[in-house]
């Protein structure tokens, strides 16, 4: 079975190669193997064995790993990853609110045996047992609580002849123990009985119902056992203190290891178990490795006061650390939030970091967030497709320079092939050379994506290694978690990205759309749908709203198209006549096209006739946009106009979109005052079109020897010849000359 899909590098955090055996280090490079991983995984952590490790030594047993029938597979080092203190992640909806107990994966580490300040113990000099026994009982019970104590023992000669303490009594309180204590002037035999000096005594640190000493005969569950024999005993000190551990006593047991009695204060078993497991894992992941056979309520502990095997059991200290769990839970989650420390603006002052250089110039730096808002048909993905080219290549992305490097561009929504396809026509329609390639990756997840919280994971993990400077997602609706116009749950969403910037260090961009209905009167930042924090969370917001193009814009496009094409033509074909037409000829499209006509070979008028035609049909296709921009990191930039000429957007440095407002600028009254011109232009349109149609019916009737004059045409309507000349000046289909009617484009 293999593992490829789980975080097997997270896991070997965990495992530290000095502390193992050689067959278990090779186990861990089988297991990686077997998972589909690269060896360069087991040589990198594997170098942390500094005394050990020698180069090229894994890549030749990495040769080795040929398989087998039982292979050492990914659960060898889930195993080792769990005993080390791993905490796996919760499968729980990630919007769920956590129980108090609840672990939500922070790494909680404070300090390591490596790390503390080891704090020795020393036995007491003037000993006092009863003295001691005394204040343990007074620390942990009420006078009332029934108390559970071992003295007496039993060899377990099936276990090499070791002494094992029995079921004890469990008969009376704190309060006669305490009272016999004074009563027998402290001899403590006369109260707890014989104590065998080869095995010490112990105590239950629970009060008990006084018929028993099973979990279920634990009346209030107060304390846990925290015992680690795994490191020296003074680091076993250091470790407790650095944790601050609400400790009731701690007692030295006269062998390998400390007694910490651990206020836990849960209300049931279940709470127990849950607070003790908590506590365990705690302790483990700061180098204190919790023997888990401590965890039960009932569990004895070793009763100081007494002598074991030539050695005190004696009280360290009492009521150390946080006086309760909850103010101690409280503090070890604060202090592993992963916040940064409050800095003193004094030490930076005349020390300041470097800023991080930007990604896209004037708009947004490298390690930040960006977001693109607009509506459907906008063109958002190929405008981010278009950035993500501009990035691979160092080129320009409507007219901002680009940092050159590699991007990640995450497919959500379209097929693969269509994906690539697109790209590439990008590219062609940009006229850029594909000379970086290699920088531009995609991540084609259509029917295979995840919500953002569970993608977020994935994508670090695969990422990490590539030196993406940025990760483009398009676009999150795929992807978001929770309800949109929620901004607890769209805050829980937007840290995902921030998650991925921190964790590959490139800026995160990705687009959204705008919310339904009239986005009049609404600022740029207002416009995208749902939540508040969609706009308030990027470190930049590009917005862009749909300007409607004017018969005069388009009039002017057509014409300036015409006269490009007409000029390419020129040129190519006749590049005399181009080198003597005037420039006001090559400005207007009728003059230019004359020029044409006159001049060039017939097989190459008619092509260029036809260029003009679907010329007239890509203008007559194109849509018109503004970009705005709310900026953190940048002064704001004036509105930037776009032509979206399919499949690329081109600015208008001209400057003919200028003076258009943005239907979403628009008051109500306006947006209706314009629908009404709308239907005055079309009813206009109209009114030309018949007109126009009866010019092409009159010629066509006039024109019997190939030859129509303006005067013919003029009889043949029954108008002034003025007004002919007039209707046929405003008609694209005809010239005059000389008195004599033409269609245009015929010879």
């Amino acid at each position: 079975m293999s593992y490829k899909n789980d975080n097997l590098e997270e896991l070997l955090e965990y495992i530290d190669p000095a502390e193992l055996a050689y067959q278990d280090w090779l186990g861990i490079g089988m297991a990686l193997k077997d998972s589909g991983y690269d060896v360069a995984v087991w040589e990198q952590w594997s170098r942390r064995d500094v005394a050990r490790y020698h180069t090229g030594e894994c890549e030749k047993k990495w040769r080795g790993f040929n398989g087998s029938d039982k292979p050492v597979t990914a659960g060898t080092i889930v195993k080792m990853a769990l005993d080390n203190g791993y905490i796996p992640p919760r499968k729980e909806n990630a919007d769920k609110v956590f129980d108090w107990n609840d672990v939500i994966g922070e790494d909680y580490t404070v300090t390591s045996a490596e790390d503390t300040q080891e704090l020795p113990i020393s036995e007491p000099e003037h000993w006092n047992p009863a003295a001691e026994i005394r204040r343990y009982l007074e620390t942990l019970f009420e006078m009332s609580d029934f108390v559970g104590y071992v003295t007496e023992v039993w060899k377990d000669e099936e276990d090499g002849g070791k002494f094992k303490p029995k079921a004890g009594s469990y008969s009376r309180t704190a309060g006669q123990l305490l009272q016999e204590l004074s009563y027998y002037n402290g001899d403590i035999e006369s109260v707890f009985g014989t104590v065998n000096p080869e095995c010490g005594a112990w105590i239950r640190f629970n009060p008990l119902n006084g018929q028993g000493v099973k979990n279920d005969d634990v009346t209030d569950y107060r304390y846990a056992l925290v015992e680690s024999d795994s490191i020296p005993v003074a680091q076993q000190n250091g470790i407790m203190h650095d944790l601050k551990l609400p400790i009731a006593a701690l007692v030295f047991t006269g062998g390998k290891s400390l007694h910490a009695i651990v206020k836990v204060e849960a209300g049931n078993f279940k709470e127990y178990r849950e607070r003790v497991e908590f506590l365990y894992k705690i302790c483990d992941k700061n180098g204190l490795h919790v023997d888990r056979n401590c965890r039960n309520p009932s569990r004895l502990s070793r009763l100081p006061g007494v002598m074991r095997n030539g050695r005190k059991q004696f009280l360290v200290e009492t009521n150390t650390g946080f006086p309760s769990w909850q103010e101690w839970k409280e503090w070890i989650e604060s202090v592993n939030d992963d916040l940064p420390d409050f800095e003193d603006m004094t030490d930076a002052w005349e020390n300041m970091p470097e800023l991080a250089p930007p990604l896209i110039e004037n708009i947004l730096r490298q390690g930040h967030k960006m977001l693109l808002a607009g509506p459907s048909k906008a063109g958002k993905s190929f405008a981010l497709i278009e950035l993500a080219i501009a990035i691979a290549e160092g080129k320009k992305w409507l007219g901002w320079q680009c940092a050159k490097g590699k991007v990640l561009y995450v497919n959500l929504e379209l097929d693969k092939a269509s994906c690539l396809h697109r790209v590439k026509d990008v590219y062609s329609a940009l006229n850029i050379p594909p000379t970086n390639l290699h920088n531009l990756m995609i991540w084609n997840l259509r029917g295979q994506t995840k919500p953002m919280d569970k993608l977020a994971p994935s994508l670090i993990w695969r990422a990490k290694r590539e030196g993406f400077l940025a990760v483009i997602i398009d676009p999150i609706y795929k992807v978001i978690t929770g309800d949109e116009n929620s901004a607890d749950q769209m805050a829980h969403f937007c840290n995902q990205f921030d998650k991925v910037c921190t964790a590959l260090g490139c800026a995160v961009i990705y687009c959204h759309h705008h919310s339904k209905g009239s986005q009049g009167g609404k600022r740029s930042m207002d416009r995208a749908s749902g939540s508040g924090v969609f706009a308030r969370d990027p470190d930049a917001l590009l917005d862009m709203t749909e300007l409607t193009l004017t018969e005069d814009i388009i009039k002017q496009l057509k014409n300036s198209e015409r006269c490009y094409l007409c000029a390419d033509y020129l040129d190519k074909y006749a590049p005399d006549a181009a080198k003597n037409a005037s420039p006001d000829d090559m400005l207007n499209s009728n003059a230019a096209f004359k020029l044409c006509y006159d001049n060039l070979p017939s097989e190459r008028y008619e092509a260029l006739k036809a260029a003009l035609s679907k010329s007239d049909s890509y203008v007559e296709q194109l849509t018109a946009w503004r970009m705005e921009g709310t900026l953190r990191e940048f002064p704001k930039f004036p509105p930037k106009n776009l032509y979206f000429k399919y499949p690329v957007h081109e600015e208008d440095k001209v400057g003919v979109l200028k003076d258009l407002q943005a239907d979403s600028e628009l008051t109500p009254w306006q947006r209706g005052a314009k629908r009404g011109h709308q239907k005055q232009s079309e009813s206009a349109k109209a009114k030309t079109a018949d007109k126009n149609a009866e010019l092409v019916n009159t010629f066509n009737a006039v024109n019997v020897n190939g030859k129509v004059t303006v005067q013919e045409m003029a009889e043949y309507i029954g108008v002034s010849e003025k007004t002919v000349r007039r209707r046929l000046s405003a008609s694209n289909d005809f010239e005059v000359e000389n008195g004599e009617v033409r269609r245009t484009g015929t010879k």
